[in-house]
Protein backbone atom coordinates (compact mmCIF):
# COMPACT_ATOMS: atom_id res chain seq x y z
CA UNK A 1 0.00 0.00 0.00
CA UNK A 2 1.44 3.34 -1.06
CA UNK A 3 -0.02 6.41 0.64
CA UNK A 4 0.39 10.16 0.68
CA UNK A 5 0.52 12.00 3.98
CA UNK A 6 -0.81 15.49 3.36
CA UNK A 7 1.31 16.82 0.50
CA UNK A 8 4.06 14.21 1.03
CA UNK A 9 3.72 11.52 -1.63
CA UNK A 10 6.11 8.60 -2.21
CA UNK A 11 8.10 8.71 -5.46
CA UNK A 12 8.93 5.25 -6.72
CA UNK A 13 11.10 4.49 -9.75
CA UNK A 14 9.37 2.68 -12.59
CA UNK A 15 11.79 -0.26 -12.33
CA UNK A 16 11.33 -0.69 -8.57
CA UNK A 17 9.01 -3.32 -7.10
CA UNK A 18 6.95 -2.65 -3.98
CA UNK A 19 4.94 -5.60 -2.67
CA UNK A 20 1.23 -5.01 -2.39
CA UNK A 21 1.64 -6.16 1.23
CA UNK A 22 4.18 -3.42 2.07
CA UNK A 23 3.23 -0.02 3.52
CA UNK A 24 5.03 3.06 2.17
CA UNK A 25 3.84 6.47 3.37
CA UNK A 26 4.98 10.06 3.22
CA UNK A 27 8.04 11.77 1.77
CA UNK A 28 9.86 8.67 0.47
CA UNK A 29 11.94 8.30 -2.69
CA UNK A 30 12.68 4.75 -3.89
CA UNK A 31 15.30 4.32 -6.61
CA UNK A 32 15.78 2.13 -9.66
CA UNK A 33 15.54 -1.67 -9.29
CA UNK A 34 14.74 -1.56 -5.58
CA UNK A 35 12.62 -4.26 -3.99
CA UNK A 36 10.37 -3.70 -1.01
CA UNK A 37 9.13 -7.09 0.18
CA UNK A 38 5.90 -8.09 1.99
CA UNK A 39 5.40 -6.79 5.51
CA UNK A 40 7.83 -3.87 5.15
CA UNK A 41 6.85 -0.47 6.56
CA UNK A 42 8.57 2.69 5.33
CA UNK A 43 7.21 5.75 7.13
CA UNK A 44 8.54 9.21 6.27
CA UNK A 45 6.40 11.58 8.30
CA UNK A 46 9.10 14.01 9.43
CA UNK A 47 10.23 17.30 7.92
CA UNK A 48 12.92 15.60 5.80
CA UNK A 49 12.51 12.72 3.36
CA UNK A 50 13.75 9.15 3.30
CA UNK A 51 15.84 8.54 0.18
CA UNK A 52 16.46 4.96 -0.89
CA UNK A 53 19.03 4.62 -3.66
CA UNK A 54 19.19 2.16 -6.55
CA UNK A 55 19.38 -1.66 -6.23
CA UNK A 56 18.34 -1.60 -2.56
CA UNK A 57 16.32 -4.49 -1.14
CA UNK A 58 14.30 -4.28 2.04
CA UNK A 59 13.22 -7.73 3.14
CA UNK A 60 10.11 -9.02 4.91
CA UNK A 61 9.08 -7.50 8.21
CA UNK A 62 11.55 -4.61 8.24
CA UNK A 63 10.66 -1.12 9.45
CA UNK A 64 12.30 2.06 8.13
CA UNK A 65 11.39 5.31 9.84
CA UNK A 66 13.47 8.43 9.79
CA UNK A 67 13.80 12.11 9.23
CA UNK A 68 16.46 12.84 6.66
CA UNK A 69 17.53 9.20 6.23
CA UNK A 70 19.64 8.30 3.18
CA UNK A 71 20.20 4.70 2.10
CA UNK A 72 22.72 4.51 -0.74
CA UNK A 73 22.85 2.04 -3.65
CA UNK A 74 23.24 -1.76 -3.40
CA UNK A 75 22.19 -1.95 0.25
CA UNK A 76 20.56 -5.08 1.64
CA UNK A 77 18.27 -4.71 4.65
CA UNK A 78 17.56 -8.22 5.93
CA UNK A 79 14.40 -9.66 7.43
CA UNK A 80 12.87 -7.89 10.46
CA UNK A 81 15.43 -5.08 10.62
CA UNK A 82 14.60 -1.77 12.33
CA UNK A 83 16.22 1.27 10.71
CA UNK A 84 16.05 4.66 12.44
CA UNK A 85 19.52 5.97 11.55
CA UNK A 86 20.62 8.88 9.36
CA UNK A 87 22.80 7.25 6.70
CA UNK A 88 23.60 3.80 5.30
CA UNK A 89 26.51 3.70 2.86
CA UNK A 90 26.65 1.98 -0.52
CA UNK A 91 27.04 -1.78 -0.58
CA UNK A 92 26.27 -2.36 3.10
CA UNK A 93 24.22 -5.22 4.54
CA UNK A 94 22.13 -5.13 7.71
CA UNK A 95 21.61 -8.69 8.94
CA UNK A 96 18.31 -10.19 9.99
CA UNK A 97 16.73 -8.80 13.17
CA UNK A 98 19.35 -6.10 13.70
CA UNK A 99 18.50 -2.61 14.94
CA UNK A 100 20.09 0.61 13.68
CA UNK A 101 19.09 3.49 15.95
CA UNK A 102 18.59 7.27 15.67
CA UNK A 103 21.31 9.61 14.41
CA UNK A 104 23.64 6.70 13.59
CA UNK A 105 25.61 6.43 10.36
CA UNK A 106 26.96 3.37 8.59
CA UNK A 107 29.82 3.68 6.12
CA UNK A 108 30.16 2.03 2.74
CA UNK A 109 30.53 -1.77 2.43
CA UNK A 110 29.71 -2.43 6.09
CA UNK A 111 28.21 -5.61 7.49
CA UNK A 112 26.03 -5.56 10.60
CA UNK A 113 25.61 -9.09 11.95
CA UNK A 114 22.18 -10.56 12.60
CA UNK A 115 20.59 -9.56 15.93
CA UNK A 116 23.09 -6.73 16.54
CA UNK A 117 22.09 -3.32 17.88
CA UNK A 118 23.82 -0.13 16.74
CA UNK A 119 23.09 2.39 19.49
CA UNK A 120 21.97 6.02 19.13
CA UNK A 121 24.45 8.40 17.53
CA UNK A 122 27.13 5.85 16.60
CA UNK A 123 29.21 6.46 13.46
CA UNK A 124 30.54 3.28 11.83
CA UNK A 125 33.39 3.84 9.31
CA UNK A 126 33.61 2.24 5.85
CA UNK A 127 34.40 -1.49 5.56
CA UNK A 128 33.44 -2.36 9.16
CA UNK A 129 32.07 -5.66 10.46
CA UNK A 130 29.78 -4.91 13.43
CA UNK A 131 28.33 -7.46 15.82
CA UNK A 132 26.83 -7.66 19.29
CA UNK A 133 24.50 -5.87 21.68
CA UNK A 134 25.54 -3.15 21.75
CA UNK A 135 27.15 -3.43 18.34
CA UNK A 136 30.91 -3.01 18.21
CA UNK A 137 33.34 -3.09 15.31
CA UNK A 138 35.08 -6.48 15.35
CA UNK A 139 37.25 -6.05 12.27
CA UNK A 140 37.20 -4.95 8.64
CA UNK A 141 35.01 -6.84 6.21
CA UNK A 142 36.86 -9.13 3.83
CA UNK A 143 36.91 -8.76 0.06
CA UNK A 144 34.93 -12.00 -0.10
CA UNK A 145 32.23 -10.52 2.17
CA UNK A 146 32.08 -7.35 0.05
CA UNK A 147 31.63 -9.44 -3.09
CA UNK A 148 28.94 -11.56 -1.43
CA UNK A 149 27.03 -8.48 -0.26
CA UNK A 150 27.01 -7.15 -3.85
CA UNK A 151 25.86 -10.54 -5.20
CA UNK A 152 23.04 -10.58 -2.65
CA UNK A 153 21.81 -7.14 -3.73
CA UNK A 154 21.94 -8.05 -7.42
CA UNK A 155 20.28 -11.45 -6.94
CA UNK A 156 17.33 -9.81 -5.21
CA UNK A 157 16.94 -7.44 -8.19
CA UNK A 158 16.45 -10.48 -10.41
CA UNK A 159 14.13 -12.16 -7.92
CA UNK A 160 11.99 -9.01 -7.64
CA UNK A 161 11.70 -8.81 -11.45
CA UNK A 162 9.94 -12.18 -11.37
CA UNK A 163 7.49 -10.97 -8.70
CA UNK A 164 6.84 -7.75 -10.63
CA UNK A 165 6.31 -9.61 -13.91
CA UNK A 166 3.70 -11.82 -12.20
CA UNK A 167 1.85 -8.75 -10.92
CA UNK A 168 2.53 -9.53 -7.27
Amino acid sequence: MIRSLGNKTPKIAETAWVSEAAYVVGHVEIGQYCSIWPGVTIRADGAEKIVIGDYVNVQEGSVIHGNGLVIEDYVTIGHSVVVHGKYIGEGSLLGNNCTFLHRSTLGKRCLIAANSVVLVGVDIPDDSFVTGVPGVIKREVTQEQIAQMKRTALSLVEHAKEFKACGL
